[in-house]
């Protein structure tokens, strides 16, 4: 291989290496709390309806007395 096609091949990894970096540490994003970047992530999901409806559920059950039902 020659040495100019290592030197390109280089400069893309790490270029695509600094994205990523950037992507995984949140410096691609403007001051944004991550809150609002999770915020509506799972809109209309039927998995994550589902598993919270089970997790009210079973937090309902720990409580003593009459259990509440909540419709949904």
């Amino acid at each position: 291989m020659a040495p100019i096609e290592l030197e390109t091949r280089l400069a893309v990894l790490e270029r695509e290496v600094a994205r990523l970096k950037s992507k995984v540490e949140g410096t691609d994003t403007a001051d944004v709390p991550w809150w609002e970047r999770v915020a509506g992530t799972f809109a209309g999901d039927q998995a994550h309806e589902t598993a919270m409806k089970l997790g009210r559920e079973y937090r309902a059950s720990l409580r003593p007395g009459k259990p509440r039902t909540r419709k949904g």
